[in-house]
């Protein structure tokens, strides 16, 4: 009869091999003999399509007080700009290619799609300021209740906080046909001011504003994004033969610019950014990561849209929370002067709306520049991609 031990040993390389834990070199000599037979451009493509995936792996995998914060999201079109620069240099790299059909369709589509991400940056960015615009309201309730007096917080002082918290929350009712009405009626552009000769350079250059400006009343966040899913689909190997993996980064990067938006519009308010569902293909190696955000996503605006809130990002609801708070604060205060113990949680209240008023400025300043770059990458991949795809069609 086999001694247990040698039973044990046999069973635990039996499950080795079963698990694929036990042929490594084997597998390592496969992949080598795998690379070496493909092309230079084939290996450049499934290089790209890996460092998407671990572009999204850590964002995925981030935490429940780091997921939907603005330092998530400036993380996000971080790793967004990173593979849209690599996308650039295999275009760049392959230009005979590029005008042989449908892959020139394609190139096409995808800078369709890039005159519509321009507008909902401009819609976020609209929606960044409405954030800002509420920050300003707590710094009034912070002001307001700020006491150096030896009684303590006065009576007119919760007056005054009390008066700015109702204009806040007035101002936080989200409203879809009037949500834009804060900042979207400006007209703003992501350039600043300029005046003479450099003004008019900037204008003939396109880099500060964008092609189509400011949405209009009736523009709408939800609309945009899934006018961005018209003919996203990822081509099959049969009507793309020759040039399946190049085309396979045109839909990698149509999709990774839909789905980064996507999660932006989630988190700041946006006229009219109800969320829409939409499926992520499976068959890619960044599948897996973009999978697990959009269901997170997804699980947390079902959370969130029951206090009808007004975005998904963190500091939003950090901001809805403490304006609760100081709010059964302020209207629990019947009788002045304050008790001891009223006077003390009352501070620690403000104390705390105070901590979220500085750390979303600072986010919302971060994001607000990551924006722009955001804005004037999109916008030089379209300009310099089009001459080159015309010269290839030519």
């Amino acid at each position: 009869m086999p001694s247990t031990s040698s039973s044990s040993k046999s069973f635990k390389a039996f499950r080795r091999t079963v698990l694929g834990f036990g042929g490594d070199q084997n597998q390592i000599h496969s992949e080598e003999v795998d690379n070496e037979s493909k092309s230079p451009q084939d290996l450049e493509i499934e290089e790209f399509q890996n460092h998407v995936c671990n572009q999204f792996k850590s964002l995925s995998d981030s935490s429940a007080d780091e997921f939907l914060s603005t330092d998530w999201i400036c993380k996000l079109l971080d790793a967004f700009v990173s593979c849209l620069e690599d996308f650039k240099l295999i275009l760049l790299k392959n230009p005979e290619n590029l005008s042989k059909p449908p892959l020139d369709r394609l190139l096409m589509e995808f800078y369709d799609r890039s005159i519509k991400a321009l507008d909902i940056c401009n819609a976020v960015r609209d929606g960044i300021e409405r954030v800002r615009l509420w920050n300003k309201h707590l710094e009034i309730v912070s002001s307001a209740s700020d006491s150096k007096q030896k009684n303590g917080i006065s009576e007119w002082q919760f007056r005054r906080a009390r008066k700015a918290l109702n204009d806040l929350a007035i101002l936080m009712l989200d409203d879809h046909k009037d949500s834009g009405s804060v900042a979207s009626h400006r007209n703003r552009s992501f350039g600043r001011p300029n005046k003479g000769k450099e003004a008019n350079h900037l204008r003939k250059q396109g880099h500060s504003r964008s092609l189509s400006w400011s949405v209009s009343n009736s523009w709408s966040a939800s609309k945009q994004l899934q006018s961005m899913t018209n003919n996203l689909a990822p081509p099959r190997a049969n009507d793309i033969p020759l040039h399946f993996g190049l085309a396979n980064c045109v839909f990698t990067m149509g999709f990774v610019l839909m789905f980064v938006l996507w999660n932006v519009v989630a988190a700041i308010p946006c006229q009219d950014r109800g969320l829409f569902n939409f499926s992520v293909p499976r068959q890619f190696p960044w599948s897996g990561p973009l999978f697990l955000i959009h269901t997170r996503v997804l699980e947390e605006s079902k959370k969130r849209d029951r206090k009808n809130s007004p975005g998904l990002l963190r500091e939003i609801y950090q901001m809805e929370k403490s304006i609760n708070l100081v709010s059964d604060l302020i209207d629990s205060a019947h009788q002045f002067p304050l008790t001891e113990e009223q006077q003390k949680e009352v501070k620690e209240g403000i104390q705390e709306l105070s901590l979220v008023c500085s750390t979303s400025k600072n986010g919302l300043d971060t994001l607000d520049r990551q924006l722009r770059n955001v804005f004037r990458k999109i916008m030089c991949c379209r300009t310099e991609g089009l001459p080159t795809l015309s010269r290839a069609q030519s």
